[in-house]
């Protein structure tokens, strides 16, 4: 079981170039947190790549925050969108 990023990019970008906006890595990083999250609930002692995930976590947390300070309508229908708590 894995994910298609390939499908996360062609729903979240904004236009056939767009590799890297904000709400596009936040998709990106939230459908792999997601993934992790199922993997270790079957590997609970991959401590390894637990600390990847945390990583990760903290990293999609900053993005919000920034997005949240520059776009405030877009970071709210993203959250929404993506099933996050805000």
């Amino acid at each position: 079981m894995s994910f298609d990023k390939q499908a996360v990019i062609r729903r979240f970008q904004t236009d056939e170039k767009d590799t890297g906006s904000v709400p596009l890595q936040v998709a990106v990083l939230t459908e792999r947190i997601n993934y992790l999250t199922d993997h270790f609930r079957a590997h609970k002692k991959d401590h390894h790549g637990r600390h990847g995930l945390l990583a990760m976590v903290s990293n999609r947390r900053r993005l919000l925050t920034y997005l949240r300070r520059i776009d405030l309508t877009g970071y709210r229908k993203l959250i929404e969108e993506l099933g996050l708590r805000h």
